[in-house]
């Protein structure tokens, strides 16, 4: 019991990160997922990894030890937002994609936040998630915070790098690409219905009698679902590029603390 008192700031501080991460990151941060299953991965997770981490000093519970649970939180939550901003890639594009169609104006429940999302964006989010656990994704996930350790030891200095405002560049920088990454994926059927809105453009003027607005709706729905069908297999190849750029983002962040 006494050993167990002694290490335990050391697990507290284990559990923080890990309880942090597992509040933003994709998947495990779902509604769906029951509050207890979270906490209680939670500390599964974090007894393997403080049992992992070898010999170490005791911690004291000091001032110094609350600062430690405040970096602690906000790295488990950084590395969690990195992931989850490349899943917010594929509702960007669902929404470019509405805009275009018209379905701006209807939107549906996310199951991961609970908040209003595009149609063609929770269709995305829900095959970008299948994808994501039929490549075991979630176990490299749950990898990468656990290697997080090697990068990131408890003694880090976190508020050094944010104060150098190295992480703010390279959120920056994240999240740039992720509206590029959005923007690519909706090119096709942006590009098409673009097409599609000169030709009816073009037809108006031709045929001035023709009230398109009630034809042009239905005919932007129609080519906008056939294209669609069409690229949906390439959204494999697409979904998989963008997961291993979410996991060198992370790598890249770890990196960037370690330094």
């Amino acid at each position: 019991m006494q050993v167990i008192l002694q290490f335990l700031p050391n697990f507290m501080l284990v559990f923080c990160r890990i309880t942090a991460f597992f509040v933003v990151v994709p998947i495990f941060s779902s509604r769906g997922v029951p509050v207890q299953f979270k906490v209680g991965i939670a500390f599964f997770v974090s007894l393997l990894i403080f049992l992992s981490l070898g010999e170490q000093q005791a911690i004291e519970v000091d001032g110094d030890y609350v600062l430690s649970i405040i970096k602690e939180t906000l790295l488990g939550l950084l590395i969690g937002f990195v992931a989850y901003l490349f899943f917010t890639v594929v509702q960007i594009a669902g929404s470019f994609i509405d805009m275009q169609l018209g379905f701006g104006i209807a939107n549906v429940i996310d199951p991961m936040t609970g908040a209003q999302s595009p149609i063609f964006g929770n269709f995305k989010f829900i095959l970008a998630m299948l994808l994501f656990l039929s490549i075991n994704g979630h176990h490299y996930l749950l990898l990468a915070i656990m290697k997080s350790y090697e990068w990131a030891p408890l003694d880090h200095d976190l508020f050094l790098h944010i104060q150098s405002g190295n992480l703010a560049d390279f959120l920056i920088h994240t999240l740039s690409s992720v509206f590029y990454l959005a923007f690519q994926m909706a090119a096709p059927l942006i590009v098409s219905l673009f097409l599609v809105d000169v030709s009816l453009g073009i037809l108006a003027r031709t045929v001035p009698q023709l009230n398109i607005f009630v034809v042009g709706i239905p005919i932007k729905i129609i080519i906008g679902l056939l294209i669609l069908s069409i690229i949906i297999p390439s959204f494999l190849f697409l979904f998989q590029d963008l997961f291993k750029t979410m996991f060198e983002a992370i790598h890249q962040i770890l990196l960037r603390i370690q330094k």
